[in-house]
């Protein structure tokens, strides 16, 4: 391990906020050690424009786990996941979940490989690559992409590693009334369900879209 520490208040942020989501407090300590190696690394690699440890905890880890109750067990694709995010989070917190992260720029996905490895996830792996360019045909029941481009857009770029009838789950700001309405021919949006994330202002939606 290492001697970086988080700044105090962090793990009382965190753990008020995973008690506030129904989440167990036993997902804080592996969420601590993924935050701190973030931190670390994001001195030196510039990983996310986020740098406050406690503003991480509300917009990265406790955001991403906002969709954990959509994802139990199953295979997940997580495109453009840059440092991890929402997929790390959603592998701690559902380990019958197999996660590939999916991630073309190299330093990102070397600090992926070191937090998969410091953390023991056996249910996550790395895939320095483009989306698109990911020969993984009909592999996932999943795909998720937090911030990565429009509905069709990421459906442009990671359609095909979908299953038939597989799903992807999209978190989006506002109601995205222009995405959903230019999906491609034979995706449908199943749900789109309003999410609560504590200590995250403004709105935020996961649009749940089901392939053909």
């Amino acid at each position: 391990m290492t001697d970086h520490t988080l700044p105090s208040g962090v793990a009382d942020a965190l753990e008020r906020g995973l008690s506030a989501m129904g989440l167990e407090a036993a997902l804080a300590p592996p969420l601590l050690t993924y935050l701190t190696l973030l931190d670390r690394w994001n001195r030196t690699y510039n990983l996310t424009a986020i740098r406050d440890p406690l503003e991480m905890v509300t917009r990265h880890l406790l955001d991403s786990l906002a969709m954990q109750p959509y994802l139990e067990v199953g295979t997940l694709a997580d495109l453009g996941t840059g440092p991890g995010l929402p997929g790390i989070p959603l592998a701690i917190a559902r380990p019958q979940l197999q996660v590939t992260l999916v991630e073309s720029n190299g330093k990102k996905a070397r600090f992926m490989r070191e937090a998969v490895r410091q953390l023991g996830l056996g249910n996550a792996r790395v895939a320095e690559s483009r989306a698109e360019a990911l020969a993984e045909p009909a592999a996932y029941d999943h795909l998720t992409a937090r911030a990565m481009d429009t509905l069709a857009g990421i459906i442009r770029v990671g359609g095909h590693l979908l299953r038939p009838g597989g799903r992807l789950l999209a978190m989006k700001g506002v109601y995205p009334h222009d995405e959903i309405a230019q999906l491609p021919a034979g995706w449908s949006v199943d749900k789109v369900v309003p999410l609560s994330v504590p200590g995250l202002t403004g709105e935020r939606h996961l649009v749940v879209v089901t392939g053909p």
